[in-house]
């Protein structure tokens, strides 16, 4: 058995505690550990928090796709805003997996670079949350949408389960 949802959000601060709800209900409903469903919840907040901050001012809407299919989890944060502004400056690939997984659409056609974000200053209020995402998650990976506007936000966790797990028993 797999779980897959997605949803489209108003672009404001209040839907990320929404995001983080439904996918926290899912992952205990399923059974995941719950020290791998903080993680995720965590690194989906700061995916959803960067999407309402530098989606564009135009588009209200951003989306979450997230697939739970055996022991990986993916999660994507789609937005409109102004994406990432050319391959030079745009984070790479954070990868500490062996290939791609088994959610890819589309193969990877360049081996992934491990790139690590540095954490902000210790009195800066932003410039965490990629830093955050690599940090607790398996595989990162960053592209602009394809003949659109936009930035997407892609990452994936192996899942660890309790015992008697409802969807690691299926």
């Amino acid at each position: 058995m797999s779980i897959w949802w997605s949803l489209h959000l108003r672009r404001e601060a209040a839907s990320v505690p929404l995001a983080r709800r439904l996918l926290l209900g899912t992952m205990e409903t399923a059974g995941v550990d719950p020290d791998v469903c903080y993680d995720l919840s965590l690194a989906l907040s700061e995916a959803c928090a960067n999407a309402v901050e530098h989606g564009d001012g135009a588009a209200e809407e951003y989306r979450v796709t997230a697939f739970i299919d055996g022991d990986t989890c993916r999660i994507e944060v789609t937005d409109s805003g102004p994406g990432f502004q050319d391959r030079s400056s745009a984070p790479g690939p954070h990868d500490r997996s062996p290939g791609p997984g088994p959610h890819d659409r589309s193969p990877r056609t360049e081996p992934a670079v491990p790139r690590r974000h540095t954490p902000a200053p210790a009195q800066a209020e932003h410039g965490r949350g990629l830093f955050l995402i690599e940090a607790l998650t398996d595989q990162v990976r960053y592209r602009n949408r394809t003949g659109r506007r936009g930035a997407v936000v892609s990452f994936d966790k192996i899942l660890k389960w309790r015992e008697g797990a409802l969807l690691h028993m299926s």
